[in-house]
């Protein structure tokens, strides 16, 4: 989206440490990867967007498929765009097939 991003994310396991990586962690580090990034492209300094993000865990499957179905559909719904296959900043697990990421899917 031109102001926000949507993210799905399943956190990974450190296996040495034997300990999950948190999602304030996760968090952290793609907000400070993007805020670097950004602010060597435009020639700035501090901070970028909104400090606080909004996380929401799912616990099923049924809940992740309601949200993987919202987040493909957000661009539709802004009207940038008739079908989310269109949005060129749509991406998708690879190894599944399209129809495997939509609600409602056989």
């Amino acid at each position: 989206m031109p102001d926000h991003v949507h993210m799905i994310l399943t956190p990974l396991t450190d296996r040495q440490r034997a300990e999950t990586f948190s999602l304030m962690r996760i968090m952290q580090s793609l907000k400070g990867a993007s805020v670097r990034a950004i602010n060597q492209r435009l020639h700035h300094h501090g901070p970028v967007g909104q400090q606080e993000s909004f996380d929401h865990v799912l616990r099923s499957s049924e809940g992740l498929d309601a949200k993987v179905d919202y987040v493909l559909q957000n661009p539709v719904r802004k009207g940038l765009v008739r079908d989310w296959r269109e949005y060129p900043w749509a991406w998708q697990r690879q190894d599944l097939p399209v129809a495997e990421m939509m609600v409602g899917a056989p």
